[in-house]
């Protein structure tokens, strides 16, 4: 029985770091801004083995799924918003709180519609996951003195619309593995051992494969949309001759 509880604990697990992320973020210093974003990014591994866990036991549940949807909101919502808010939103007056806002609610209306979708595709997402909006979010607050604050604030608005966008993007949860608990968990100590030892530099590197993730699905619509027009072009130029 209990074995059966254990992507529930992982998925708690999410929630927990996201929570403490949250807590860190509150502080305004740059060393606890820096442990709030691999907090988020522990969160993001945990998000992506608990799933792994509960197909492996055959213990997935609705239970289950909507712990992960509002774990997900947290995590991926509103902590990394609240990161964002105090490193540099907060100074933005009533603009600030908006874009502040609007990022956790895009992230609500992406996993509900996520959720409510009668037919999913297990090769692609709908819309940026929030797991990858979020972890993009807490790691480009860390670029803090490199990028201007509108190019931050723009980004974080991009990514709110990315998620409630029509843009198609890989589903490397599906993707099989062998022994697939065990390599993630061997990741997991990877990961927790390179924080450990450059804590400042990790979510900084780790921020940059978030983004060519998200710029992936941006560029294959920006394809497909250019391949239709020219199909239509072409359509229209036989009709006419």
């Amino acid at each position: 029985m209990f074995v059966k509880t254990i992507p529930n604990i992982l998925t708690i697990g999410n929630l927990f770091v996201g929570i403490i992320a949250m807590i860190f973020a509150m502080q305004g210093n740059e060393r606890f801004i820096t442990y709030a974003a691999i907090m988020i990014i522990i969160g993001m591994l945990l998000d992506g083995l608990d799933g792994r866990v509960a197909r492996l036991l055959k213990a997935q549940s609705d239970f289950g799924k909507e712990l992960d949807s509002l774990s997900d909101i947290v995590t991926f919502g509103v902590a990394p918003a609240l990161i964002m808010y105090n490193v540099f939103l907060e100074d933005a007056g009533w603009i600030g709180i908006f874009i502040t806002a609007l990022f956790p609610i895009c992230g609500a209306l992406r996993l509900a519609r996520f959720n409510t979708q009668t037919k999913k595709s297990c090769g692609y997402f709908i819309g940026l996951p929030i797991t990858a909006a979020g972890g993009i979010l807490a790691t480009l607050a860390l670029y803090n003195d490199t990028f201007p604050h509108l190019t931050l604030a723009l980004g974080m608005v991009g990514l709110s619309l990315l998620m409630i966008s029509n843009v198609k993007y890989p589903n490397f949860k599906r993707v099989t593995f062998p022994r697939s608990v065990i390599i993630p968990g061997l990741m997991m100590v990877v990961v927790a051992v390179f924080a450990i030892l450059y804590p400042r530099q990790f979510p900084m590197v780790i921020f940059v494969p978030l983004v060519l993730y998200a710029l992936i699905g941006v560029r294959k619509s920006l394809v497909s949309l250019l391949h239709r027009e020219k199909q239509e072009n072409t359509d229209e130029e036989m009709l006419k001759s």
